[in-house]
């Protein structure tokens, strides 16, 4: 065998050698296993269910809890976000929507020169402060096809501040909850008017029943 047999072959073999260590290299970068965070098998077990998130779980405490430490000024400030579309102040002008005086207990669609949805004309009775807190909340919600784009207002104690500025917007506030739980003073006009009045006779006493 001459020696250009002999380098043919050598060739081969070494092509051959090649492209097995090719081969090797791409099957090897195409299949490698990922190895695992953690070696073994997660196994579940059946237990006790899993704790609920705080936020899940705590419920939004009644209005008429939070309007007892409300603050009005803080509600000044929360509904300056409104001042685009409402005005406060007594004899304010209507905007894109009603002037908000004395909005609290006062009939639905009933502000003077302005027109309002037909959802919101359809409404009955006067605006409670709940039903206040469920507009603000979400108007779109409390009233299926009102024209406000407002989105709300999710914190409730947010909400609170603001009811409580908007009760105070008004020349006779709705009495409001106070931290004591007790029943809010009466009006200056009627204490004067009862500084003069002598005290009750107290109560006779109904005998204990038997």
């Amino acid at each position: 065998m001459d020696s250009y047999e002999v380098n043919k072959v050598a060739g081969a073999f070494l092509f051959s050698a090649a492209c097995v260590v090719a081969l090797n290299i791409t099957a090897g970068l195409i299949f490698s296993p990922a190895a695992p965070e953690q070696p073994g098998y997660a196994i579940a077990v059946a237990g006790a269910p899993e704790t609920p998130k705080a936020a899940e779980t705590t419920a939004e405490p009644p209005i008429t809890t939070l309007l007892a430490t409300a603050s009005v000024e803080k509600g000044a400030a929360a509904a300056r976000k409104c001042e685009s579309c409402h005005t406060f102040d007594k004899g304010g002008p209507n905007k894109v929507g009603p002037n908000l005086w004395g909005v609290v207990g006062r009939p639905h669609a009933s502000h003077e020169g302005f027109k309002y949805s037909a959802a919101m004309a359809a409404k009955t009775g006067p605006w409670t402060i709940e039903e206040l807190n469920a507009f603000i909340t979400s108007p779109k919600a409390a009233v299926p096809g009102t024209a406000m784009a407002f989105a709300g207002v999710p914190r409730a104690s947010e909400r609170a501040d603001i009811l409580a500025f908007l009760n105070s917007k008004s020349d006779n506030p709705q009495p409001l909850p106070t931290t004591t739980g007790a029943a809010p003073a009466e009006p200056a006009q009627t204490q004067a008017g009862n500084q003069g009045a002598q005290p009750n006779a107290p109560a006779e006493t109904a005998p204990p029943k038997q």
